[in-house]
């Protein structure tokens, strides 16, 4: 026992010693954080409860301003309703008496838009400058045929007269939020804006309210009716700092308010912002919510501000903080006073220091003589003895017979060489339950330490080490999904076996398999689904091979199989074929069942090759070639395949380096009118200018597109150029021709597509109507309701649709009839036997009928005789085209074509 005067204040407060003035101390502490939290958090509810209210009554008031200014927009409108018209001197009255400066401030101005055709607008202009607006002018001026120029703007400043004649529906902001009140008969606000009649440097963010009025005063109950009878709109126009301060300022001073238009946190949306928020944008409080008026949301954010948070302050947390801290360092003192009188010394300072208690080894202490003394606790975790009981063991009959003379000749050298530990020895221990268990130990002699008197054995157990090991292993080249081989270990086996199979010249085979259709499957039913049957595919492919032959995943559906050792090529499609069997049938996942097949691609080692990267490829290509010839099936792989290969990757380089070498062009043939006899359109095709071929049409290198991806590329370079040929043949003179371009199922299903469209149509600045677009017929094999989506959308935007080659395919009439096509194209295969075959001209016939009783417009593709033009005519065909009136033209020669087309007549 020690000296409790000689006991330093540091060991004193070690926690071993000092543990129960610690606790005490801890608990005291505890309970002063507990009461000081709660008090914190009183602090905060009170102060957050005040932010809530603020923020609420922030929202209401700013709902209730904008419902008062749509009231104020309603009995604006009111004035149209009782009477024909109303002159700019009763508009200006009116403002007056309304006094908008003094009961709703943030107006910027109340104003009436008119709607005008454009065969008014030069009478309208001399009739408002007539009224003294001597510089009216309608801007800007846009296709038609209607405008909307800004007439009444009060009150008259001299910043509100620059607005007048702004035609506010050419913007498409303007145009959104009056096309939805027109058709609604609703007030609606626009989105973020600025003034026409801001100053340089005030471009704060506004918006406007419309109100539609309708001819005759009352709201048309059709929505047709409203577009017809709309006869313009009563507006408010809104500056949002003069608008939101006043509110602010008057509810929530100390908060900081944001307000983001559409409800998007976003720099481009924000409409208002009193930016009293610290540098550092830090916060306590934050709460967001949607303003809704005039149809549109609008994000309100409101945030405390470090002046919101001072004026909240309470000084109880610290009190209650310091207090208790005080009261638990009395507490702690007092209780380790007690504990200093009792202290007891450190015992065996020396044992504790040989005696480690890790739970991956064991520790023994053994006298002079090799018999062990102490075993430490994790001797029974480990090797399930009792530590109590060690000095019954007997060590050498616990180590293996092996490994027990090194472990003894260990011994002797750390008895030799005290306080140096000894390097480690691997042994083998038989545990209580009779099993050996690897491990690793190191003998350091410390005979002549107190506490300690002997040799320490420290014993680590490697058991759980190896375990880690073989996992490893099993991760690093086994599938974990199936326990088939990997890549990886499937590439060293194959090495092996090519290496054998050159030095013998035994023959061996690879074969590459790929499931048929697992996609839709997988896709289908869901990944679980699909793991289960690669489980089972992996269970019945190692039962179709030896013990000797390897079968491995590549990843997804893709295995491999290696024949080790086999007769020939007869031998390895044997075993192809029993694989075909054995996969080939119908199994249940997840309530469904589920057909598969497969497709086996062969390659002979060595005769096809000696080297592993080359037979997985060649492989490879034979799957393809299986998949090609119909699935389900088997293919040995040829040299043929190797060159078919190469020449498709050479022409897909070739194709790629065309579109970026911009060697695309586009030629047009001419769409006649059956009637008239005259051309009304165009088709554009798309060729290719080869360095080495010449000029390449599409049917050529299409499919390649498609298969590559690179038709979406070429999609949208063939409708730029076709519609920036639309705009110079309007420079022409031409501006009724249509432009037809050709799209495939890749282009119309990419998710990128309709944006695309848009983005042209507004860059070339082509009008839509101008536009048509072809559609193969098996785009009605798709998702229904995905393609009326798209349809509806390509409709809206005023293009033309085609449906391209009728008659052919699987042609749903309900599709027909429920999506918004215009135009049906009948394929060139119904009319190039016409007249001569009776059945050829009763089924084109059945063809135009029935596109005719859909209301669709007929036009005829292929036609090259007058006897086929005769019968299209007579069968109430609409247009026609093919090389009975012109080729496809380059750019040059359609203007001559079109010029001359209109001299004389094309067909008599």
């Amino acid at each position: 026992m020690m000296n409790t005067k000689d006991l330093p204040l540091r060991r004193l407060l070690e926690f071993r010693h000092a543990w129960v003035a610690w606790l005490v101390f801890a608990v005291a502490i505890g309970v002063t954080v507990v009461l000081w939290q709660f008090s914190i958090r009183l602090v905060e509810d009170r102060t957050e409860a005040r932010f809530r209210t603020q923020s609420l009554q922030l929202k209401s008031a700013i709902e209730e301003r904008l419902l008062n200014y749509e009231q104020v927009l309603a009995g604006s409108a009111g004035l149209f309703s009782v009477s024909d018209g109303v002159s700019r001197g009763q508009w200006r009255e009116y403002i007056e008496k309304v006094d908008i400066n003094r009961y709703y401030p943030g107006i910027q101005g109340i104003g009436y838009v008119k709607r005008i055709g454009v065969r008014q607008m030069a009478e309208h202009i001399a009739s408002v400058r007539a009224e003294g607006v001597h510089h009216y002018l309608v801007s800007p001026l846009g296709a038609g045929p209607y405008y909307y120029p800004m007439v009444y703007l009060e009150p008259g400043t001299e910043r509100n007269r620059r607005a007048l004649g702004y035609d506010a529906f050419s913007d498409p902001v303007h145009r959104r939020a009056m096309e939805r009140a027109r058709d609604d008969a609703v007030p609606t606000v626009t989105g973020k804006v600025v003034l026409v009649q801001e100053e340089l440097g005030e471009d704060q963010a506004s918006f406007l309210m419309y109100f539609p009025i309708y001819q005759g005063g009352d709201v048309p109950e059709i929505r047709a009716e409203r577009r017809m009878m709309l006869a313009g709109y009563v507006f408010s126009a809104f500056r949002m700092n003069n608008l939101i301060d006043g509110i602010v300022g008057l509810i929530s001073p100390f908060l900081d308010v944001r307000i983001y238009d559409n409800g998007v946190v976003d720099r481009d949306n924000v409409m208002y912002g009193s930016n009293l928020g610290s540098l550092d944008n830090e916060f306590n409080f934050e709460m967001s919510q949607t303003v809704a008026a005039g149809g549109r949301d609008w994000l309100l954010q409101t945030r405390s501000t470090p002046a919101f948070d001072y004026l909240a302050s309470d000084p109880r947390p610290p009190i209650v903080l310091s207090s208790g801290i005080a009261i638990s360092l009395l507490l702690f003192l007092f209780v380790l006073a007690l504990i200093r009188s009792r202290l007891m010394a450190q015992i065996s300072a020396g044992r504790y220091r040989a005696i480690t208690e890790g739970a991956a080894s064991v520790t023994l202490v053994m006298n002079s003589s090799g018999r062990a003394t102490y075993a430490s606790p994790s001797c029974f975790d480990i090797l399930g003895f009792d530590p109590e009981k060690v000095r019954l063991l007997e060590l050498e009959k616990l180590v293996h017979g092996d490994d027990w003379p090194q472990l003894k000749q260990g011994f002797e050298d750390a008895v030799n060489a005290p306080g140096k530990q000894m390097p480690v020895i691997l042994a083998r221990i038989r545990d209580a339950g009779g099993q050996w268990r690897d491990m690793e130990g190191t003998f350091t002699a410390m005979l002549s330490v107190p506490g300690v008197n002997g040799v320490v054995l420290s014993l680590r157990d490697l058991t759980q080490l190896k375990a880690a090991q073989s996992e490893l292993h099993r991760l690093a080249f086994y599938d974990p999904l199936t326990g088939l081989a990997n890549r990886q270990l499937f590439r060293d086996r194959l090495e092996h076996v090519v290496r054998r199979s050159r030095r013998s010249g035994e023959p061996a085979a690879l074969m590459f398999l790929d499931l048929d259709g697992f996609k839709r499957i997988n896709d289908t039913l869901g990944h679980d689904a699909g793991d289960e049957l690669l489980c089972q595919v992996a269970q019945w492919l190692e039962g179709c091979v030896r013990e000797e032959d390897s079968v491995a995943r590549l990843g997804g559906d893709e295995f491999v199989v290696l024949l080790s050792r086999i007769s020939g090529p007869d031998a390895a499609g044997k075993v192809a074929d029993s694989i075909l069997r054995r996969l080939c049938q119908r199994i249940r996942l997840n309530d469904h069942e589920v057909g598969i097949t497969v497709s086996i691609g062969i390659t002979m080692i060595p005769s096809d090759s000696e080297d592993s990267g080359t037979l997985m490829k060649y492989a490879d290509l034979a799957m393809y070639r299986a998949k090609e010839m119909g699935r389900n099936t088997r293919q040995f792989f040829t040299p043929a395949m190797n060159i078919k290969a190469a020449r498709r990757l050479l022409q897909q380089e070739e194709l790629a380096t065309a579109l970026d070498g911009d060697r695309f062009a586009l030629h047009y043939q001419p769409k006649v009118d059956l009637i008239s006899d005259r051309v009304v359109g165009v088709e554009a095709f798309l060729r290719w200018h080869h360095p080495e071929k010449g000029l390449v049409s599409a049917q050529q290198f299409i499919g390649l597109a498609e298969e590559t991806g690179l038709i979406v590329r070429l999609g949208e370079m063939a409708l730029r150029q076709a519609c920036i040929q639309v705009q110079a043949l309007e420079r022409a003179g031409f501006e009724s021709l249509k432009m037809a371009v050709n799209l495939s199922v890749r282009q119309l299903t990419d998710s990128g597509f309709l944006d695309m469209v848009r983005q042209v149509i507004t860059e070339t600045g082509v009008s839509p109507e101008r536009l048509e677009l072809e559609m193969p017929a098996e785009l009605l094999n798709e998702d229904p309701r995905m393609l009326r989506e798209l349809l509806v959308a390509l409709h809206d935007l005023g293009v033309c649709l085609i449906l391209d080659d009728f008659g052919t395919g699987s042609c749903s009439l309900v599709a027909l009839q429920q999506l918004p096509l215009d135009v049906v194209k009948i394929d060139h295969r119904f009319i190039r036997d016409i007249p001569y075959n009776v059945s050829a001209t009763d089924v084109a016939s059945a063809v135009i009928a029935l596109a005719r009783k859909l209301h669709l417009t007929v036009v005829a593709e292929g036609v090259e005789t007058p006897q086929q033009l005769s019968f299209l005519k007579s069968a109430g065909c609409a247009q026609c085209q093919g090389n009975l009136f012109s080729y496809p033209l380059d750019e040059d020669a359609l203007i001559g074509f079109l010029i001359r087309q209109y001299e004389r007549p094309l067909i008599s």
